[in-house]
């Protein structure tokens, strides 16, 4: 697996435009804490510890990067000094939210907290700044964590195949007799074992269970015949996510009604698949594969977005959903996940990330997607 680490400059260009995005939108400082916020501006994954570590963006100004005193050795190896970052240290009985008060120009009214700041530090940062507005950060790095670079999508394939690799094996392990625990064991370690270095879920949904969407395991003992939803995924060692789904039936063939409601999402997810290109909306790609289910008389038993944007975080901008009006652009990258569920007894869902190209789209999973019958 060639691991990606973008270089100094492409870091540098990420600070640059994150700050006038923030300008233009009327901030004038962002405050970034250990997430996939901070490592994307800084290639920094720093550990979220109830120390402060904290990215100081100013619009105008000098950046800095709040860090307790000892993790600063891990912010040099991370190389933020190398971006124009100057690395603070503070010590264990420094009150770190009013440090970060003095490292901000003068004039500061508006500062933008990273999404996923501890609730905590946004109160202590309150309480230090009572005199700056505080808003979400996430609506100006979605801007430039949306779009994905080259090197990203590059990032983005490598954790599809790695996924892929994975569903290849499925046969090695589902089998009548076996508890979806089991099963699910046996998947964790093979996602580890096929180039990623954290698993971030493993949905092992056995019949009535594969009705539930966000079903995850059981000591459910998995029976004959009956439809198997495994929906898996993991990060990679260059901070990129892989999500894939796949449907499979354990030793025997499904009954017709397994077989119909089947053939009527696989037609589903590759009509979606399909109609994505720049320009569109992702509202209208939930709309295509809606309007075939619907169409089949399945409406009511598709029950969430037909998907979401993938990056750095499994779930994050776009999302592919009625009522986000959001045209399509190239570097765009999105699961295309239409499912057909029947509460208490059985369901199905399809699921591969695709990324917008200039022309149209790609998938990063290239899995077959039909109902797969696995030998048990």
């Amino acid at each position: 697996m060639t691991s990606f680490s973008p270089p100094a400059t492409d870091l540098i260009d990420r600070l640059a435009r994150a700050r006038a995005v923030a300008a233009s939108a009327g901030v004038d400082v962002l405050l970034v804490s250990p997430g996939p916020d901070l490592r994307y501006l800084t290639g920094y994954d720093a550990k979220p510890l109830e120390r402060l570590t904290c990215l100081v963006l100013p619009v105008e100004g000098s950046p800095a990067l709040v860090v307790p005193a000892l993790e600063r050795t891990a912010a040099e190896a991370a190389g933020a000094d190398a971006l124009g970052l100057e690395i603070v240290p503070w010590q264990e009985t420094d009150d770190a939210y009013a440090l970060v008060g003095t490292l901000l120009p003068g004039g500061v009214r508006q500062a933008a907290l990273d999404n996923h700041m501890w609730a905590e530090k946004v109160l202590a940062f309150r309480a230090a700044l009572p005199s700056v507005e505080q808003t979400l950060a996430g609506e100006i790095l979605r801007e430039l964590r949306m779009r994905k670079t080259t090197a990203e999508v590059e990032a983005l394939g490598e954790a599809g195949a790695a996924i892929d690799r994975v569903h290849a094996r499925i046969g090695e392990w589902l089998r009548p007799g076996r508890t979806e625990r089991e099963v699910g064991r046996d998947i964790y370690d093979a996602i580890l074992a096929e180039g990623h270095v954290q698993v971030d879920f493993v949905i092992v949904g056995s019949g009535p269970n594969s009705a539930s969407p966000h079903h995850e395991v059981s000591d459910r003992v998995i029976q004959r015949g009956e439809p198997v939803v495994v929906d898996i995924g993991g990060t990679t060692e260059a901070g990129y996510c892989s999500d894939e789904t796949r449907t499979y039936v354990v030793g025997g063939e499904p009954d017709d009604e397994i077989r119909r409601y089947y053939d009527v999402l696989q037609r589903a997810q590759a009509a979606a698949t399909a109609h994505v290109r720049p320009g569109v909306t992702a509202e209208s790609v939930d709309a295509v594969a809606r309007q075939i289910i619907s169409d089949a008389g399945y409406g009511e038993a598709f029950i969430h977005r037909t998907g979401h944007g993938i990056g750095m975080e499994s779930h994050e901008d776009p999302y592919i959903v009625t009522g986000n009006t959001l045209p399509l652009e190239p570097g765009m990258a999105f699961s295309i996940e239409p499912g057909i569920y029947f509460e208490g007894r059985h369901g199905a869902r399809i699921e591969d990330i695709v990324v917008v190209t200039e022309d149209g789209v790609e998938s990063l999973n290239v899995r077959p997607r039909d109902l797969v019958v696995v030998d048990g």
